[in-house]
């Protein structure tokens, strides 16, 4: 059987990137208890980074590279108002992304590295933002490119993090026993549903963090740099 002209071999690859990220990722977080016993928590820190960082770059590139690749399912980038929603929904995305980055001493190493059970902020709204996160930057750039590329990618991400939220549980619950068992019960993996259902509420004063500021200013950093990081990943011929 023919293979369709539009399915790209750049599709497959993408997704075994995706695999090799997703196993790295997780696996390192599956075994960081381990890891941290054997060489502390301040260099298992650095061995992820070292892991992660180069296979998300290379993630990264891939992506921007081969972003219009497969068949085009639709195009809606010359709607109005389209370039404005895209936009919003993927600074939102970022708001949901990066909670992380609360803790930036901890994430550079010069800290201890702890894992954290919150319930406040962006957590009384979803246990999980990160995928949220990753859900709504996906719908976002999917609607945007509407490439079978990008909707294999999308799916790909979104899979991951699906897992993540899974995974997410099970860490949280052996190390916190019932601690977490009680933040379960009073938070929800999807958005605002604890908070619909009476076992939640939001306190907005909790955004008022500089945290949220950088996220902000980091936007807007990304907004301005985004054509040259188009154009600086399209030198490198992957």
């Amino acid at each position: 059987m023919a293979v369709p002209a539009w399915l790209t071999p750049s599709h497959g690859i993408m997704l075994g990137l995706l695999v090799i990220f997703a196993i790295a990722h997780s696996g390192l977080a599956a075994l960081r208890p381990k890891g941290e016993a054997l060489i502390g928590a301040r260099a298992y820190r650095v061995l992820f980074a070292l892991v992660s960082i180069p296979l998300a770059t290379t993630l990264i590139i891939y992506f921007i590279n081969h972003r219009y690749d497969g068949a085009q399912l639709w195009n809606v980038q010359g709607v109005p108002g389209m370039t404005t929603a895209v936009w919003v929904l993927s600074a939102i995305s970022f708001i949901f992304l990066y909670p992380a980055t609360f803790n930036l001493l901890e994430i550079a190493a010069v800290q201890k590295p702890q894992v954290h059970l919150y319930e406040t902020g962006i957590i009384r709204i979803t246990r999980h933002p990160q995928m949220v996160g990753q859900v709504i930057w996906c719908i976002a750039h999917t609607l945007w490119l509407g490439t079978t590329f990008m909707v294999v990618t999308s799916a790909g991400l979104i899979a991951h993090h699906l897992f993540a939220v899974w995974h997410g549980d099970r860490r949280w619950r052996s190390r916190y026993g019932e601690a977490f068992d009680a933040v379960k019960a009073r938070t929800s993996v999807i958005p605002f549903l604890a908070i619909a259902q009476g076992r939640q509420s939001l306190k907005p004063m909790e955004f008022l963090r500089p945290a949220y500021v950088g996220i902000a200013l980091f936007v807007l950093g990304f907004w301005w740099v985004h054509p040259k990081l188009i154009g600086a990943t399209q030198a490198i011929a992957w």
